[in-house]
């Protein structure tokens, strides 16, 4: 009776919030989850390759295994602004489908296109000429700076390819297309895997470059997966096309839509990026062995992230469309529903990532300290998945609505302030060292969790113009 009216669409409106009429608990449930799993499926595998990408690495030593990793927070500021375009480019496809205005879509998505390469370009050519002086702002210590450099100078001939794929992906899925996004980055990652064993380890005729080679295979990888997503808009009869009709001419109108939405993602962006900066240093300076067994156990814990940020994004394009339907009452509805599914699927990981912990950790390292400190880091990683999986989702139905000014504020409060501080206090004059940068962690999700929830517990941001 209780597991009932927990899944049952009667208990997850008020009744002032119903506008019209309400499907059954099962239609509302299969409607979520069909735009949900292949971004789930692909979130999850593109996490998992990465995981797999680390321990084809890790073969090397520790020191390669912080080479790459050090590189993870300067590629993602390089990326920062892409992925606050690609916010705007979902909300406003999202609200165009629900309208069911394809040029304007389209229109949408063109301007977008050639924004993100100039940008792109930009942020790759910067990276590649200043890699020694970022990395070393980041943190990296002399034993693998050399190593981080030439992995991150390659990694930038990559950014061109994965911003364009990033941003066709995130029209795609604001139109609710998520399978094209999953068979894309899927396919691109695969190629990557295979010619990381290949480049890596040398096999047969191929060269054994090490990080390098890793950092080739990322190319490659990211150039498949970009093809794949230009490929899927040459097709006619697609909601999103180039055939259809669309401007590429810059338009006023549709900028200042974007400054507004992307441009609080912007800030929140760079809000994250310097809380997660500042985090990681922190962290690198624990030393080298700290530092991977802090980057293995990261890898973990995106498993359950990428997981949750499928139904996410399902949950940002089904708000998106809703609200462009006018009907706010599915849009409540459905990241509800997509609260209840995560709320499931933390269970389940939470138990496995507490019996599994050790041997998690020995796919990534056969080094005893880096076992033994890592599985108990597990057991945090198991707790932070119940907040976790759940803000994801929160915080993805806001940005749908194009609210991202106020998950831009959470971020600052919760990434920008807070995390960097406890990791910084439990680290250092604490005295807990790497587990005390985890219970930071730990905190920041429930601030997050605590932020977005309330804001959308006010019901504004379904009243927000897009």
């Amino acid at each position: 009776m209780i597991l009932e009216s927990f899944f049952s669409v009667n208990h997850m409106l008020k009744p002032f919030q119903k506008i019209g009429d309400i499907p059954d608990s099962r239609t509302v449930f299969r409607n979520f989850f069909q735009i949900a799993w292949p971004s789930a499926i692909e979130s999850t595998l593109v996490g998992l390759v990465g995981a797999i990408d680390t321990m084809m690495v890790g073969g090397i030593g520790t020191e390669a295994i912080a080479a790459v990793g050090i590189t993870n927070q300067p590629k993602f500021i390089l990326l920062a602004a892409i992925n606050s375009l690609n916010v705007g480019v979902t909300a406003i496809v999202a609200r165009r489908k629900g309208e069911n205005n394809q040029e304007s879509a389209n229109s949408c998505l063109r301007q977008c296109l050639l924004i993100c390469a100039f940008l792109s370009l930009f942020m790759a050519v910067m990276g590649f000429l200043f890699a020694s002086e970022i990395l070393i702002f980041a943190g990296a210590a002399e034993d693998y700076l050399d190593y981080a450099i030439s992995y991150f100078r390659i990694l930038m001939v990559s950014i061109f390819f994965q911003a364009i794929n990033l941003t066709v992906n995130a029209a795609q899925r604001g139109a609710g297309n998520t399978k094209i996004s999953m068979r894309t980055n899927v396919t691109g990652n695969i190629v990557n895997v295979i010619f990381n064993y290949l480049l890596i380890n040398g096999i047969g005729f191929f060269p054994k470059l090490g990080v390098q080679g890793a950092a080739i295979a990322t190319v490659l990888g990211a150039f498949v997966a970009c093809s794949m997503s230009i490929a899927t808009l040459l097709k006619s009869h697609a909601f999103l096309s180039f055939h259809s009709e669309g401007t590429w001419k810059l338009q006023k109108p549709l900028l200042l839509l974007l400054v507004s939405i992307s441009g609080s993602a912007l800030v929140e962006q760079v809000f994250m990026r310097i809380g997660f900066f500042t985090y990681a240093k922190l962290v690198a300076t624990l030393g080298t062995t700290a530092y991977a067994t802090h980057l293995i156990c990261m890898n973990i814990l995106s498993l359950s992230f990428n997981f949750a940020d499928g139904f996410g994004v399902a949950a940002s394009s089904l708000v998106g469309q809703s609200l462009g339907a006018k009907r706010s009452d599915m849009a409540i509805l459905y990241v509800k529903a997509g609260q209840r599914i995560v709320f499931c699927i933390s269970a389940m990981l939470c138990v496995f990532f507490i019996f599994s912990r050790y041997f998690l950790v020995s796919l990534f390292s056969k080094e005893t300290e880096v076992i033994e400190l890592g599985s108990i880091i597990v057991l945090f990683i198991a707790a932070i998945t119940w907040l976790q999986t759940s803000q994801v989702v929160v915080s993805g139905s806001l940005r749908g609505a194009g609210d991202t000014k106020f998950v831009a504020l959470s971020s600052l409060i919760s990434i920008t302030f807070f995390r960097p501080f406890l990791a910084w206090l439990f680290c250092y004059p604490l005295g807990f060292g790497l587990l005390g940068a985890w219970f930071s962690l730990f905190m920041d999700q429930g601030i997050r969790l605590a932020l977005n929830f309330w804001r959308f517990s006010t019901g504004k941001w379904t009243s927000i113009k897009v």
